[in-house]
């Protein structure tokens, strides 16, 4: 019986250990997130061109969906968006520098808040 319990033991110790062997602690290479919580992983909080688009693309369509846009509405932001868009794309060309970085995202705000408005004010509406 002794000779089948020690293998036996020592089998489940081996099944223990080895997954607890193959985990690593070592230092781990997670871009730095979680040690600055507050800071995005692309470059401080640069959207690329088409997530800030698809953002406000989406809530532009969103609210003409739910009726807080008018048609009319709708179509005006979209053209400024698309005119932004342009614009980024332009600067891209020669790469972006810090004050055409700075003028886009300060372009993107306003257009944000824009879109904000237009939804909140209740305006073209039938009820």
């Amino acid at each position: 019986m002794k000779k089948f319990l020690i293998p036996a033991i020592a089998l489940a110790a081996a099944s223990v250990a080895v997954p607890a062997m193959a985990q690593s602690y070592g230092p781990q290479h997670r871009g730095d997130r979680y040690e600055r919580p507050y800071e995005r992983d692309n470059r401080g909080g640069w959207m690329n061109i088409s997530q800030r688009k698809y953002n406000l693309d989406r809530r532009i369509d969103q609210g003409e969906r739910n009726r807080q846009l008018s048609r009319r509405e709708a179509s005006r932001l979209r053209a400024e968006l698309n005119a932004l868009v342009r614009l980024e794309r332009n600067f891209m060309r020669g790469g972006l520098s810090v004050r055409e970085r700075a003028e886009l995202d300060r372009r993107y705000d306003r257009l944000s808040v824009q879109v904000r408005a237009e939804r909140r004010d209740h305006d073209n509406r039938r009820y």
